[in-house]
């Protein structure tokens, strides 16, 4: 096993979608094309709830924080790809991967955790709407916020920690674009048992535990738009959810399509270029979701 000061000089081999190289450019035009339109999307939203006070409710306080997540999640993984393929190289460092992790971990529970509390003040809109400005105060939104991003961060810390007590015999090669935490731990010459079930428990927990709170508000959601006596009032219920469920179906489509197939096949390329779907394509497509179908967002788009 080699000692802490060999394993801080490790380096992981990214070997990325294609290996191609004639491809390689315009793989990066594609993606560099994807990154730009993802950060300029998310920060107009930002930027337009902000100068909007008609904005400054919790439906677009959600939003914002989720768009500003979205930026950040597609930040940890494209920037290093894309300076991968114009030096040509493969290599990440011990220490890049390890932070790489730790972010991306990060970000994607935060998604999760944020589309849930969407979902939850979807629900006390249309089903407690009389009750919905005292319950869903500035405190309650903040509270829920700071609490997505601390169990985020421990978790995500967990994780972290969990990867550097590895031992990681040579500089090892992962099948993805980035350090993709399954495939890492896939590369360790120890026992990686105990990894395992940390990462199995987190899913069940932090990622089936969420989708089941949504599904469950979406039901009551349903139920309250049904007893709506009129049908512009069940479409104006409804259109309020249309973007929402939008998103939720992408992220967890995609999420969980790539999860399911690395587990019945050992094709990685596929998994590869599949989890890009939710990794890069569902940020990238979110400001157009929640703004297409939005008459305030466009309205502040407008005026920004």
């Amino acid at each position: 096993m080699k000692s802490w000061n060999d394993t801080l000089h490790l380096e992981f081999l990214l070997l990325g979608l294609e290996e191609d190289p004639e491809l390689q450019p315009l793989i990066f035009g594609l993606f560099l094309s994807m990154y730009l339109i993802t950060v300029l999307g998310n920060l107009l939203i930002i930027l337009a709830v902000i100068s909007d006070s008609h904005l400054h409710t919790p439906m677009y306080f959600f939003l914002s924080n989720l768009s500003f997540v979205d930026i950040c999640f597609t930040s940890t993984t494209i920037p290093k790809m894309l300076v991968n393929i114009q030096t040509q190289s493969k290599a990440i460092t011990y220490e890049g991967c390890i932070t790489q992790i730790h972010f991306f971990v990060l970000f994607v529970v935060l998604d999760d955790f944020l589309l849930t509390v969407m979902a939850y003040d979807r629900y006390m809109a249309i089903c407690h709407p009389l009750h919905y400005m005292v319950i869903m105060n500035r405190r309650l939104c903040g509270l829920l916020v700071l609490v997505s991003w601390l169990v985020s961060c421990l978790h995500a810390i967990l994780q972290s920690l969990m990867v550097l007590c590895l031992s990681f015999c040579t500089d090892m090669e992962i099948p993805h674009f980035f350090c993709e935490l399954n495939q890492v731990i896939k590369c360790a010459c120890s026992d990686t048992f105990l990894n395992e079930v940390v990462i199995y428990f987190a899913a069940v927990l932090l990622a089936g535990g969420p989708l089941i709170g949504i599904l469950y508000t979406y039901c009551k959601i349903v139920s309250s738009i049904r007893a709506i006596s009129s049908a512009q009032g069940k479409y104006k219920a409804f259109s309020t959810c249309v973007s929402h469920l939008s998103v939720v179906s992408l992220f967890y489509g995609t999420g969980l399509g790539v999860y399911l197939s690395s587990a019945v096949t050992q094709n990685t390329h596929s998994i590869a270029t599949a989890s890009v779907m939710y990794t890069v394509v569902t940020p990238m497509l979110n400001p157009f979701i929640y703004s297409l179908r939005n008459k305030d967002i466009k309205r502040a788009l407008r005026r920004l």
